[in-house]
Formats: structure tokens, sequence, C-alpha cells
């Protein structure tokens, strides 16, 4: 952890038992709080709200710096062409292809390209085709690990990945409504079939749209652009990634988490935008205690908001800070995942999720990731065109593990 990170969480502690102290000191003498410390209360939380930011920020960049970028590998699976030292050629190659173009390349370098040269194809009845190169896997891991910062849910979610973009079909059950029995001396045993269903995985194609690159930065060696590049590919992918996985209609797109979850819990008449401690209680409690052991919520910052007004019986906040560095804030004693494209607060809206996220929702991504490097078109320019493109598909998997919190519609 770095000096950075702990001093934020240090400054998030204080900030919140400052907090505590005037909510203390008025419960104490039975009165409402002053306006002296209205005005600090107000501070304190704006304070608190950037620093948990921060730190928040702080964390997903520390994810990215874990990532290993040593290896290159191609669609099946494989190194290229065996070895650290062909993975290091095939990230040169590749490289020096993103800056200058097949025609700085040594023949070599394109034979390595080639080899990992990836066809997309519209899915459908034309035969229009487009292709790119496999990116390096260093490339791909900032790429993916960026896409992640822009939807919480894929970090929690089980993520499946495949060396192809097949249909993939996957096993479902739900036997939790049958259970054994006490057999009798002599006594047949009866039977009960497990009732499998299945859905299927599919790939859905997303591409970052056009990114476009001055020729002078690609000539400049300082220039990182295994880091810059793939990261403005992962932002943009991951943006449209996030939405489907929340909220997606499962028509050509992934089916999002809440669109056809089970609502554990509807709040009364008049809380279009807010929530009570004991809908909250109702809410964990609507799930199945089997699955709680591993539960924990999921919902945008606004509603993450709404529930750090909340308070227990005891009159304790609902939501608390890091209490020592290593361990997470918590909502009600359970942690939670921020995803900004999960529905804000709103009459009708499906704002929080709560359960075992990884037994309820599934994410199956295919490892090809490719690049087109657009020459031509933006010549007169002096820019160079990139578009990145990756596959995935999202599904809930086990029903029973997840509930969500519904607003009411008035």
């Amino acid at each position: 952890m770095s000096e950075q990170l702990k001093r934020l969480i240090e400054e998030q502690n204080t900030v919140w038992k400052r907090m505590c102290d005037i909510r203390d000191a008025a419960a104490a003498e039975n009165r409402d709080l002053t306006a002296e410390e209205r005005a600090n209360w107000d501070q304190a939380e704006t304070r608190l709200t950037e620093v948990s930011g921060d730190i928040e920020r702080l964390e997903r960049f520390a994810q990215l710096e874990t990532v290993d970028r040593s290896q290159v590998v191609t669609s099946s699976g494989a190194p290229v062409g065996g070895g650290d030292e062909a993975a290091q050629r095939y990230s040169e190659a590749f490289e020096r292809y993103m800056r200058g173009g097949m025609d700085r390349l040594s023949g070599e370098q394109r034979q390595l390209l080639m080899e990992n040269f990836s066809e997309l194809r519209a899915q459908g009845v034309s035969t229009d085709t487009a292709g790119g190169y496999l990116v390096p896997e260093g490339f791909r891991a900032v790429m993916s690990e960026t896409m992640k910062a822009f939807g919480g849910l894929l970090n929690v979610a089980t993520v499946i990945t495949t060396s192809t973009g097949n249909d993939l079909p996957w096993p479902t059950n739900d036997d939790t409504g049958n259970e054994g029995a006490i057999l009798g001396e002599n006594t047949q045993v009866t039977e009960q079939d497990v009732v499998l269903g299945q859905r299927k995985l599919l790939a859905h194609t997303y591409t970052s749209k056009l990114v476009r690159v001055s020729l002078q930065l690609l000539q400049d060696s300082a220039f990182d652009i295994n880091v810059w590049l793939p990261r403005k590919l992962g932002e943009r992918i991951g943006r449209a990634v996030a939405g489907h996985l929340a909220t997606g209609t499962g028509t050509n797109q992934p089916e999002g988490i809440t669109t056809n979850i089970t609502v554990g819990k509807t709040g009364a008449a008049g809380q279009v935008t807010s929530i009570i401690y004991d809908d909250l209680v109702d809410l964990e409690h609507s799930v199945d205690p089997a699955y709680r052991t591993n539960a924990r919520y999921l919902l945008s910052d606004s509603a993450l908001k709404m529930i750090r007004k909340l308070k227990d019986a005891d009159n304790r906040p609902l939501w608390v800070p890091v209490p020592a560095p290593g361990f997470p804030s918590t909502i009600n004693g359970f942690p939670y995942t921020i995803d900004n494209k999960m529905p804000v607060p709103a009459a009708s809206a499906k704002s929080i999720v709560f359960g075992d996220i990884a037994a309820g929702y599934i994410v199956r991504q295919v490892l090809d990731v490719q690049t087109l490097r657009l020459t031509e078109r933006y010549a007169d320019f002096l820019q160079v065109g990139f578009l990145g493109f990756a596959r995935l598909d999202g599904k809930p998997d086990d029903a029973a593990a997840i509930r969500a919190y519904a607003h009411p519609a008035t």
C-alpha cells in the first residue's frame, strides 16, 4: 500500500470521527445541530466524499500496476512462437506497426503479425469482412483492467475467458426447493430429478470507435503508446460494456444484472429517491443465508450517497469508512462495489443489488482483442486512426443468489 493511500485512509477516518463527534454532541444534549455544527458537518461530509473517491481511484490504479505484461499469446492462448523471447519479438513488432505501419516492419516482423491476424465478420448474412492484428498480452491486460475500472460489476462477477467466440451453452440449475428425507427400514428410495436448464453465452463485438493520434506523437519514442492507447480503447469499450452488464436488454446485447432480477424489497410509497434502514435489512434477508456468506452490495455512487445518510436503530451510521489499511468500507457490515452504470435512485428503479454477485452473474469474454490501423484516411491531417474491438457477453447465472431493492412508482 502506497504512503499516499495510507494518508488518505487516515484522513478519511479523521474526518469521519469529526462528523461522529458533532452528531454525538447534539444527541447527548437531545437537541438539533446548531448553525455552526451544520456548517462544520457539511464541510466534513464534502471532504469525506472527495477523500473516499480518491481512495477508490488509487485502489483501481494499484490493480493496474499489478498486471503481468510479460507475456504475449495467440488466439489459442499459447505464447506466440513459444517462449519469452518470441513474446518480446511480437511485442516489438506490434509496437513498431502501431507507430509506423506495415512499411516500417522487417520481413520477420510482418510474418509474426500475419500469423496473428484475426478476421471480424458481420453477425448477419453479410459477407463483409474486416481484419486486425491480435494485440500482445500486455496491451490486452491494460485494456481489460481499464474496462474493469469503468464497471465495478466486472470486478465481482464470475468471468470466464474463451479462446474463440463460438456460442457457449451454459448449464443452469436451481435445486433449492428440493430436500432430502428420512428413509424408513426396507423402504425404497424415492426419486427426485435434478432439473437442468441452459443459457447461451454469445460474443457481442464492442468497438472503441475511432481514436485519432497525430503522426508526430506516434513518431516520438518517449510517447508510451502501449499504455496510452489501450487505456483509451478500454475506457470507451468499458463504458459501453458496463451499461449493458447493469441494464442490458439481452437482445443483441448482454442481459443486465438488474433487467430480470427478482425484487427482494420494494420501498414504501414516497421513497422514490430514498430508502430506510428496515428496507436494507429486508433486502439482506430476502437472500438465502447460504448466499449471504459471500454477499455484497452493488450500487451507484448516487445510491451510496443515499445510504450514507442512514442510521440503524441505535443511531449508528450504516456506512462505515475504512477502519484500517487493508479493510474495506462496509454497508451494514457488508462490502460494497460501486458501478455508476447501475440505475440511480428514481421511481421504479432497481437501484441496489445485494447477494453473492459471483454466483448470480456471469461474464464471458473472448481472449482475442484486435486493433485496426487506418493510415491513409486521415493522412491530410497527419493523423492515424485506431479502432479497438473486444467481444463478450453477460447473463444472470444463479438467480437465487441476488435480489434487488426497487423504489416505488410514486
